[in-house]
């Protein structure tokens, strides 16, 4: 994608004088979005989207047109361009998949605006009914949709809940009020103002302060990434690193 750049853009800027919109497919803000792997981290704030691999976490922010999501599929961190119809890698070799216009993805498929899905291979997959505000791909590899403030099962199109945010347990995807992330040292969980560790009744056992981010992990580390990209890296104790 980033290589061929200037010949995607080329019919929009024939089209110039048309009107042109810069709200994200749902007509949103466009959003704010994190996806953590082993590798590394990738977001998407107000359209910019970066990547930051492991250890040095240094970020890459190619210039691309407004990305509304991003997702880790194998080694490659790629973000979403309804704008172009397309998702594209971030770093590494140049790749970009004909998707449509996206509104979420997943470590294995695009999801559009209608629900549809397609793979990062350009082949049909199982969506929803509807616009999902976030997906995410749990531990064994099935996805999980925020639709219309629920939690989703993709391969049976069942729902539990109201969250406001898809969160990682050990071995599957469940909803949230507040950014968190399971592991097996315990529950961590952003509040907007700390960084909690929580035990598995809940108490909360140690935090630190924290502003705004998303919480994921990397490797064996914690990792969190604000809206403005700054990222923080800390033990299971919450001590920096």
């Amino acid at each position: 994608m980033r290589a061929l750049l200037p010949s995607l853009l080329a019919p929009l800027l024939l089209a110039a004088c048309a009107p042109t919109q810069t709200a994200s497919p749902t007509g949103a803000a466009l959003p704010f979005r994190v996806a953590f792997s082993d590798l590394g981290v990738a977001w998407t704030s107000g359209g910019r989207a970066c990547v930051a691999r492991a250890p040095s976490f240094s970020p890459v922010c190619p210039t691309i047109p407004r990305a509304t999501d991003v997702a880790w599929q194998g080694e490659d961190a790629w973000a979403a361009l309804p704008g172009l119809g397309v998702t594209v890698t971030l770093d590494r070799a140049a790749r970009t998949v004909n998707v449509g216009r996206v509104v979420a993805l997943s470590s294995t498929r695009a999801y559009r605006e209608d629900g549809s899905a397609v793979t990062y291979g350009g082949q049909p997959a199982p969506g929803v009914l509807g616009a999902p505000e976030a997906a995410l791909t749990s531990p064994q590899g099935e996805d999980f949709v925020l639709l219309a403030g629920r939690v989703v099962r993709v391969a049976t199109q069942t729902g539990s809940g109201s969250a406001a945010f898809l969160t990682l347990t050990l071995d599957s995807v469940v909803g949230a009020a507040q950014p968190q992330v399971q592991t097996p040292s315990g529950t961590y969980r952003l509040t907007g103002q700390r960084l909690e560790r929580l035990d598995a009744t809940g108490r909360v056992l140690t935090s630190v302060p924290h502003s705004e981010a998303r919480i994921g992990v990397v490797g064996a580390q914690l990792v969190t990434v604000t809206p403005s990209g700054q990222i923080r890296v800390f033990g299971p104790d919450l001590q920096p690193r």
